[in-house]
Protein backbone atom coordinates (compact mmCIF):
# COMPACT_ATOMS: atom_id res chain seq x y z
CA UNK A 1 0.00 0.00 0.00
CA UNK A 2 1.26 3.65 -1.03
CA UNK A 3 1.64 5.57 1.93
CA UNK A 4 1.61 9.78 1.55
CA UNK A 5 4.98 11.25 2.71
CA UNK A 6 5.40 14.55 3.57
CA UNK A 7 9.43 15.44 2.40
CA UNK A 8 11.29 18.09 4.67
CA UNK A 9 14.27 19.53 3.26
CA UNK A 10 16.34 22.68 2.93
CA UNK A 11 15.16 24.23 0.05
CA UNK A 12 17.59 26.30 -1.38
CA UNK A 13 20.78 24.21 -0.63
CA UNK A 14 19.26 20.44 -0.93
CA UNK A 15 16.12 21.25 -3.89
CA UNK A 16 18.37 18.86 -6.27
CA UNK A 17 18.63 16.17 -4.28
CA UNK A 18 15.50 16.32 -2.87
CA UNK A 19 13.79 16.43 -6.11
CA UNK A 20 15.84 13.17 -6.90
CA UNK A 21 14.32 11.22 -4.37
CA UNK A 22 10.77 12.78 -4.64
CA UNK A 23 10.71 11.82 -8.23
CA UNK A 24 12.63 8.34 -7.68
CA UNK A 25 9.02 6.47 -8.18
CA UNK A 26 8.64 7.77 -11.84
CA UNK A 27 11.55 4.89 -12.45
CA UNK A 28 9.22 2.37 -11.34
CA UNK A 29 5.92 0.46 -13.16
CA UNK A 30 3.76 2.72 -11.04
CA UNK A 31 3.37 5.03 -7.19
CA UNK A 32 2.28 1.94 -5.70
CA UNK A 33 5.68 -0.24 -6.09
CA UNK A 34 7.47 2.50 -5.08
CA UNK A 35 5.55 2.62 -2.18
CA UNK A 36 5.38 6.23 -1.26
CA UNK A 37 3.19 9.33 -2.09
CA UNK A 38 4.55 12.65 -1.94
CA UNK A 39 2.14 15.02 -0.44
CA UNK A 40 4.22 18.24 -1.36
CA UNK A 41 4.05 21.09 -3.85
CA UNK A 42 6.47 23.50 -2.32
CA UNK A 43 6.94 25.25 -5.60
CA UNK A 44 3.85 27.11 -4.98
CA UNK A 45 4.92 28.55 -1.43
CA UNK A 46 8.27 30.43 -1.46
CA UNK A 47 7.98 33.86 0.19
CA UNK A 48 4.91 34.45 1.11
CA UNK A 49 5.89 35.05 5.14
CA UNK A 50 5.65 33.18 7.83
CA UNK A 51 2.26 32.65 8.60
CA UNK A 52 2.04 31.41 5.23
CA UNK A 53 4.50 29.11 5.23
CA UNK A 54 3.37 27.44 7.96
CA UNK A 55 -0.63 27.06 6.84
CA UNK A 56 1.02 25.53 3.96
CA UNK A 57 3.42 23.04 5.77
CA UNK A 58 0.21 22.25 7.77
CA UNK A 59 -1.65 21.74 4.84
CA UNK A 60 0.95 19.56 3.19
CA UNK A 61 0.78 17.49 6.20
CA UNK A 62 -2.67 16.81 6.13
CA UNK A 63 -3.29 13.08 4.79
CA UNK A 64 0.39 11.69 5.45
CA UNK A 65 1.29 9.39 7.74
CA UNK A 66 5.31 9.71 7.32
CA UNK A 67 7.48 12.13 6.99
CA UNK A 68 10.84 11.87 5.81
CA UNK A 69 13.70 14.14 7.15
CA UNK A 70 16.07 14.42 4.34
CA UNK A 71 19.34 15.62 5.89
CA UNK A 72 21.71 17.93 4.21
CA UNK A 73 24.59 19.55 5.58
CA UNK A 74 22.49 22.73 6.48
CA UNK A 75 19.06 21.38 7.09
CA UNK A 76 19.50 21.54 10.83
CA UNK A 77 19.80 25.31 10.56
CA UNK A 78 16.56 25.49 8.19
CA UNK A 79 14.29 27.64 9.49
CA UNK A 80 11.15 26.06 9.18
CA UNK A 81 12.18 22.45 10.29
CA UNK A 82 11.68 22.73 13.68
CA UNK A 83 8.27 23.26 12.76
CA UNK A 84 8.07 20.62 10.04
CA UNK A 85 9.16 18.09 13.33
CA UNK A 86 6.68 19.54 16.05
CA UNK A 87 4.19 19.28 13.50
CA UNK A 88 4.67 15.77 12.29
CA UNK A 89 5.01 14.60 15.99
CA UNK A 90 2.12 16.16 17.30
CA UNK A 91 -0.24 14.67 14.12
CA UNK A 92 2.04 11.40 15.04
CA UNK A 93 3.17 10.82 11.45
CA UNK A 94 6.14 8.28 11.92
CA UNK A 95 9.59 10.12 10.57
CA UNK A 96 12.92 8.86 9.18
CA UNK A 97 15.93 10.84 8.25
CA UNK A 98 17.56 10.18 5.20
CA UNK A 99 21.31 11.64 4.93
CA UNK A 100 21.39 13.00 1.50
CA UNK A 101 24.79 14.47 1.53
CA UNK A 102 26.42 12.08 -0.58
CA UNK A 103 23.93 12.26 -3.60
CA UNK A 104 25.52 14.65 -6.21
CA UNK A 105 24.14 17.59 -6.43
CA UNK A 106 23.27 19.78 -10.07
CA UNK A 107 27.25 20.35 -10.33
CA UNK A 108 27.87 17.00 -9.46
CA UNK A 109 29.26 17.71 -6.37
CA UNK A 110 28.74 16.38 -2.79
CA UNK A 111 28.85 17.72 0.56
CA UNK A 112 29.12 17.59 4.15
CA UNK A 113 27.51 15.17 6.51
CA UNK A 114 24.92 17.66 8.23
CA UNK A 115 23.88 17.40 11.77
CA UNK A 116 20.26 14.86 12.81
CA UNK A 117 17.75 17.37 13.84
CA UNK A 118 16.37 14.44 15.65
CA UNK A 119 19.39 14.45 17.97
CA UNK A 120 17.70 18.20 19.74
CA UNK A 121 14.05 16.86 19.81
CA UNK A 122 12.81 15.03 22.60
CA UNK A 123 9.87 14.23 24.62
CA UNK A 124 9.99 13.61 28.31
CA UNK A 125 8.25 10.08 29.62
CA UNK A 126 8.49 8.93 33.69
CA UNK A 127 11.28 11.74 34.48
CA UNK A 128 13.26 10.66 31.65
CA UNK A 129 13.96 12.62 28.50
CA UNK A 130 13.64 10.32 25.01
CA UNK A 131 15.11 12.03 21.74
CA UNK A 132 13.73 11.51 18.62
CA UNK A 133 16.62 10.31 17.38
CA UNK A 134 16.49 6.99 19.93
CA UNK A 135 12.93 6.18 18.46
CA UNK A 136 12.98 7.21 14.96
CA UNK A 137 15.33 5.49 12.22
CA UNK A 138 17.95 7.49 9.75
CA UNK A 139 19.40 5.91 7.00
CA UNK A 140 22.12 6.92 4.09
CA UNK A 141 20.66 7.47 0.18
CA UNK A 142 23.50 5.98 -1.45
CA UNK A 143 24.73 3.74 1.29
CA UNK A 144 21.87 1.87 2.26
CA UNK A 145 20.37 2.23 -1.58
CA UNK A 146 17.42 4.54 -0.82
CA UNK A 147 16.15 3.92 -4.87
CA UNK A 148 15.39 0.75 -3.99
CA UNK A 149 14.73 0.93 -0.13
CA UNK A 150 12.24 4.11 -0.24
CA UNK A 151 9.52 2.14 0.50
CA UNK A 152 10.25 -0.33 2.38
CA UNK A 153 11.34 2.42 5.06
CA UNK A 154 8.27 4.27 4.75
CA UNK A 155 6.31 1.29 5.17
CA UNK A 156 7.97 -0.07 8.33
CA UNK A 157 7.87 3.70 9.55
CA UNK A 158 4.12 4.00 9.03
CA UNK A 159 3.41 0.50 10.76
CA UNK A 160 5.20 1.28 13.50
CA UNK A 161 3.29 3.77 14.46
CA UNK A 162 -0.32 2.23 13.33
CA UNK A 163 0.66 -0.10 16.38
Amino acid sequence: MARRVFFSFHYERDVWRASQIRNSWVTKPDRESAGFWDAASWEEVKKKGKEAVERWIDKQLEGTSVTALLIGSETNDREYVDYEIKGSHEKRNGMIGIYIHNMKNSNGGTDNKGINPFERWHFTQNGHKIYFSEIYKTYDWIYDNGYDNLGDWVEQTAKKVSK
